[in-house]
């Protein structure tokens, strides 16, 4: 995966090419808007991690001058700015996701990999499988072994999150996100909620479950282990 990030904090940018590049990721860096922007049209960048607060150009400009001209690459806006304007304001420009700082190298990763991963596999992959459990896209199906779940419209959308995110944590507020379209912490329990009734229907009944609660962060979809 090759990523362009544009950050001009020097350290924020260092820790985040260190991490991509320790994840064996390809990571290009630029200082400032106009750099960012020059490099953002290049045909070999799958994901742009790009900070709202730059110089020279801010990555609100960038973000509608790329979609202006057509450059439909993934963007993860990065920004202390956590207000729901400012997230909205991204969003309605076309950023496909919004992390604010602080934040865990791990979530951003997690993000990044998931725009990346939705990307190549747009119209293609149909099926996703994860030991004996396969989720149908295409007829909205789940089974485990020969037995069919029936899953509720959420619930089967909770269970796409997690296997597309297959042995990473899937945090509660990218659950929230991505499942619910919230782009806020509403302080609710609806993911608890959920995540209990697909165990009932996924897990329960069978011998290996596959829903893991990584406490204090969010839920992972583990490598299947015969018990």
């Amino acid at each position: 995966m090759n990523v362009l990030l544009v950050e001009d904090d020097p350290k924020v940018a260092a820790h985040i090419e260190k991490g991509f590049i320790g994840e064996g990721h390809s990571c290009v860096a630029a200082r400032d808007g106009e750099k960012g922007l020059a490099e953002a049209l290049s045909d070999d960048v799958d994901v742009i991690v790009l900070d709202v607060m730059l110089p020279l150009l801010d990555g609100f400009t960038i973000l509608e001058r790329l979609r202006k001209d057509n450059v439909l690459t993934p963007v993860l806006l990065l920004s202390a700015k956590s207000q729901v304007e400012d997230k909205v304001r991204g969003l309605r420009s076309g950023a496909n996701d919004y992390l604010t700082k602080p934040f865990a190298f791990e979530e951003l990763l997690a993000r990044v990999e998931g725009l990346a991963g939705r990307e190549r596999e747009s119209g293609d992959k149909t099926l996703i499988k994860v030991g004996d459990l396969t989720l149908d896209l295409v007829n909205r199906k789940v089974q485990r072994g020969d037995t069919e779940i029936d899953l509720q419209s959420k619930e089967f959308q909770l269970l796409e999150c997690l296997l597309r995110h297959q042995g990473k944590v899937v945090t509660r507020s990218m659950l929230l996100e991505q499942v619910w379209n919230y782009h806020f912490d509403p302080q609710t329990n609806v993911i608890d909620v959920h995540i209990s009734r697909l165990r009932q229907k996924v897990d329960k009944a069978f011998n290996v479950p596959l829903i893991e609660t990584v406490r204090g962060t969010g839920y992972r979809i583990a490598d299947p282990v015969v018990c």
